[in-house]
């Protein structure tokens, strides 16, 4: 009924979860069949996986439109793909270029990992795109999602690109430069030096790949990047200023 294709972090998160309530078959190149059935899903081809009713496309942006055209052949004609992707606009738009008309679109934004909901959905967020989708079939899925204990929210592309590009680009730009800065644990610490390193660890697991790409495919991400560069600058500069005023 539900075919994942690829066998990644999040692609893993998935099949556990959905295996408990409907049949999963998963597609990878990578020979994981053995970790597969441990999700409780079955490894299957490709051309299995794309067979189903819904397909669910945990890939990196990237190679987003790549993998719509060697799939889009042997899509059913009335399946509905969806994808996970950390922006929105980029791929819906490729999906409404690349499927055909008869198959279903609904673009999602899971707002946790791996990481976060390992041990359960409860109070985390979805965000919903329906781009072409009929009604009742959404309300399905999102009653579904509800169901798990998940906090559906439903917004355009557009909108959902705004506010990420703050929320999540801006924290994982944070996480990075905290990196490459070398913040570590201490023992003279605060509880907002803790928070900062929470921060740091939350990006760490999560691929660089995925970090330029969320900043690559969302067109406000630079805009909002810059503009918080200027303020780091601004600040520095008033300190310096400050600093240097008391020894005048």
């Amino acid at each position: 009924m539900i075919g994942i294709l690829g066998f990644g972090r999040f692609g893993r998160l998935m099949s556990r979860y959905l295996a408990r309530d409907f049949e999963v078959t998963v597609f990878d190149s990578g020979g994981k069949a053995s970790g597969i059935a441990k999700t409780g899903a079955a490894a299957a081809t490709l051309e299995q996986v794309c067979g189903e009713d819904i397909v669910i496309l945990p890939v990196p942006i990237s190679v987003f439109g790549q993998t719509l055209k060697k799939i889009q052949p042997l899509l059913r004609e009335d399946a509905l793909v969806i994808d996970v992707c950390s922006v929105k606009t980029y791929p819906v738009a490729l999906m409404q270029k690349l499927l055909p008309e008869g198959i279903s679109i609904l673009a999602t934004h899971p707002m946790f990992g791996p990481d976060s909901a390992a041990d359960s959905l409860e109070g985390h967020k979805i965000v919903l795109c329906p781009e072409r989708i009929e009604e009742d079939r959404y309300l399905k899925i999102r009653s579904y999602l509800d169901s798990t204990g998940l906090h559906t929210i439903e917004a355009t592309p557009d909108e959902h690109d705004r506010q990420i590009s703050i929320s999540l680009a801006m924290t994982h730009f944070i996480g990075r430069s905290l990196s490459e800065f070398g913040a570590h644990p201490l023992g003279i610490d605060t509880e907002g030096y803790k928070r900062l390193l929470h921060v740091l660890e939350v990006v760490e697991n999560d691929t660089w790949q995925l970090f330029v790409d969320m900043h690559h495919y969302n067109p406000y991400a630079r805009k909002h990047r810059a503009e918080m560069i200027e303020a780091v600058n601004r600040v520095e500069t008033k300190l310096r200023e400050s600093v240097e005023g008391r020894h005048a």
